[in-house]
């Protein structure tokens, strides 16, 4: 959603916030529902220029890491985000930066003046420097969480590199062939207007494509682009977002992948925030938020009332049906030996490696039969261009 900055005043003076809404009226009813008599408001991001952009999450790591490093050297926290704030290259992360020391000097918590920037700094992080701060490991904790948003890092890159060629292949494959029937396949029409025989029907299914291309182009670009906003539209629904969540997770190929991933991202946000310190509770609130995927979120959220009854968390994650029965009985191991954030570490460890392989065989499986595709469809496009005239040349000899 949309984030908007607000000013009130305090007894310190003038001061800064920051709340998520779907629009600027939204902000307002929500301000004046907590009784906060605010002086402006408008939508965050406004002031950056044509030249500035938000922060990546490589800013976010790199900043999380230099942050753990001075201050396991000792530097006062004021004096870590001063020089964080003035040395980063992205001019709008050192606003952000800045801002949050500001908030710290005036009496703020390190983790209530990261929340006022969500987009940057998410709950897992919050909370796990909350859980640092009161347990005096902040440094501890800010390594870990530079080493998990690595790995997430490195685990999406795994993901994107696995359907990066497809993607590229399936796209060229339509480029040829929309430049085949709108730019060549009319010069062969022409000469076979007058061949005077009935053309093979290969031929007359290409002309025909060809001609509805040309006659009927806004039809061709408008059907693909209606559908895929109606599908945006459908998946942002929450029930649209389960259905669809539910067919990717089942799919043939794409499927088994997307379910390893799922399972590497949830044990390895859990194991994270269990060493670190974060209740149980919260830490799987926070888990089926970061999830990504619905099925894996209602699953998580589904445990919770379990536990809160004083079971386990194994034996409510088996009754969903979603994780693997290897991971349920590894969670089951770590919860009786009471080391269920290292255990769950493994899971994750090992959940990466299966990203790995399965994303190796998935680019040496698809590779051929990619291949394979875009030569059956252009071969048969250019093979029904070029029937008529061997019959041509077999009636003339």
């Amino acid at each position: 959603m949309p984030l908007f900055k607000y000013t009130f005043d305090t007894k310190m003076g003038s001061q800064t916030g920051e709340i998520e809404a779907e629009t600027i009226d939204q902000a307002k009813t929500i301000l004046n529902r907590q009784h906060i008599k605010f002086k402006s408001i408008k939508q965050a991001g406004k002031e950056l220029t044509l030249f500035e952009s938000g922060p990546t999450q490589k800013d976010v790591v790199i900043f999380t890491r230099q942050f753990a490093t001075m201050i396991g050297a000792g530097l006062p926290l004021v004096q870590c985000l001063s020089i964080l704030g003035n040395s980063v290259e992205n001019k709008s992360f050192g606003k952000m930066i800045n801002d949050v020391r500001l908030k710290v000097e005036t009496g703020e918590t390190f983790a209530d003046a990261l929340r006022r920037h969500p987009m940057v700094w998410d709950d897992l992080y919050t909370n796990m420097i909350e859980a640092g701060e009161v347990g005096g490991i902040l440094d501890k904790i800010l390594l870990r969480l530079a080493t998990y948003m690595e790995k997430a890092m490195a685990l999406k890159a795994k993901v994107k590199s696995a359907l990066i060629y497809p993607a590229i292949i399936v796209t060229v494959a339509v480029v040829v062939v929309v430049f085949l029937l709108v730019f060549v396949i009319p010069m062969f029409g022409k000469m076979f207007a007058d061949f005077g025989k009935e053309l093979p029907l290969p031929t007359q299914i290409v002309l025909m494509l060809s001609n509805f291309i040309i006659e009927k182009w806004y039809i061709v670009f408008v059907m693909p682009a209606a559908l895929f906003a109606t599908f945006v539209y459908i998946r942002r629904t929450e029930k649209g977002q389960i259905f669809f969540d539910r067919i990717f997770i089942r799919a043939p190929v794409f499927g088994p992948l997307i379910q390893k991933v799922a399972v590497a991202k949830f044990t390895r946000t859990m194991g994270t925030l269990i060493s670190s310190g974060v209740p149980i509770i919260e830490g799987l609130n926070i888990t089926a938020r970061t999830a990504g995927q619905k099925v894996i979120e209602l699953a998580v959220l589904g445990v919770i009332d379990d536990i809160k009854q004083g079971k386990g968390l194994a034996d409510p994650l088996r009754e969903q049906g979603v994780f693997p029965s290897m991971v349920v009985q590894m969670i089951e191991v770590g919860e009786q030996t009471g080391a269920l954030d290292s255990m769950m570490n493994k899971i994750a460890d090992f959940y990466d490696e299966e990203v790995d392989t399965a994303v190796a065989g998935l680019t040496s499986m698809l590779e051929p039969l990619l291949m394979v595709f875009l030569g059956v469809v252009v071969g048969f496009v250019v093979v029904a261009m070029y029937m008529p005239i061997f019959k041509l040349g077999e009636a003339m000899g």
